[in-house]
């Protein structure tokens, strides 16, 4: 049996603002500071979209979810993620794993991993051993050092029959 193997990556980032919610992955964190934009902002759920998007040659978020578009304002980005999915099983095809990476200098990210797993493997309909979700600061440097922003990249292998 033959199979079609294809891998996309993705990249994102927000600008965090105070006194907006924090959403990532999928879960509410509390936090003085939430990601600014036009959606609710969940740059981990976005880079996932990205990154699905592009492994089946599909563009990416923007495309399909523009933010100029109103209906899309404020949205919560899990309905986003799973129109992706059904994006890509319309075309026939499944994923194979998520690997991601988000990068905070704070609020620590790791005792919410669980729930964020929990979360987006049940919008994905995927077993939460397909999905990896690291984090990590960038030790004071740069815009996430400065608490500025919130960045995350995934990768991701898709396939089908």
């Amino acid at each position: 049996m033959k199979f079609k193997i294809r891998t996309g990556f993705g990249y994102d980032v927000h600008q965090l603002q105070e006194g907006l919610d924090f959403w990532l992955g999928g879960i509410k964190i509390p936090h003085t500071h939430g990601a600014l934009g036009h959606s609710d902002a969940d740059v981990l759920i976005h880079v996932i979209c990205d990154a699905l998007l592009g492994a089946a040659n599909m563009r990416d978020i923007g495309f399909h979810f523009s933010d100029r578009d109103p209906q899309y304002k404020g949205i919560d980005s899990k309905i986003l993620l799973k129109e992706v999915v059904h994006l890509l099983s319309r075309e026939g095809y499944e994923i194979g794993n998520i690997d991601s990476t988000i990068c905070l200098q704070e609020p620590k990210v790791n005792p919410h991993i669980p729930e964020m797993k929990a979360c987006l493997s049940k919008v994905m309909g995927i077993p939460e051993h397909d999905l990896s979700i690291k984090a990590t600061t960038t030790e004071h440097l740069g815009f996430v050092g400065k608490k500025e922003g919130v960045a995350a990249f995934a990768t991701v292998l898709i396939y089908k029959q």
